[in-house]
């Protein structure tokens, strides 16, 4: 049995989540937005990294992890789970009773792809407006070369 287990895309490194928050974290400060929380999510949505600023409010690792963990659950970024939650709100209730509620179907959950569109995880921002919260997983996601994906139509 080799040791570690081997067979597992590797998804985000530690290395690249890091640079992605603190890429993100920095469009933050440069936009004067209010304190932000940043998750990213690994290629099986398990949590990679959080980083939460000073100031930032008590629910924030929260939605930033919910706005992550619904992109990563049905495959579209945030944008796309908010069309989609307006237009079908039956769909989204039994979506949110389905994954215990810790979905956040908002501008804010980015999924990060290769340049081959494969998912390697996503980023969840959580502080501001959510349209701003994008505009920073946005940043932080481009900083690394990767792809991201809101949600919105190319």
């Amino acid at each position: 049995m080799p040791n570690p287990p081997i067979g597992f895309a590797p998804g985000i490194s530690l290395s690249v989540a890091s640079r992605i928050g603190e890429a993100a974290l920095a469009k933050g400060r440069e936009l004067n937005l209010a304190p932000l929380t940043v998750v990213v999510l690994d290629q099986a949505a398990q949590p990679k990294l959080l980083l939460r600023e000073d100031g930032a409010s008590l629910l924030r690792p929260e939605i930033a992890t919910g706005k992550a963990f619904g992109a990563m659950a049905l495959g579209f970024g945030g944008r796309e789970l908010a069309r989609r939650s307006a237009k079908m709100p039956g769909f989204m209730n039994a979506f949110s009773d389905l994954c215990g509620g810790r979905a956040v179907p908002v501008p804010g959950g980015v999924l990060v792809r290769d340049a081959q569109g494969t998912v390697l995880g996503a980023v969840g921002i959580s502080g501001d407006a959510s349209d701003k919260d994008e505009v920073c997983a946005v940043a932080g996601i481009e900083a690394v070369g990767l792809v991201a994906d809101t949600g919105d139509p190319e």
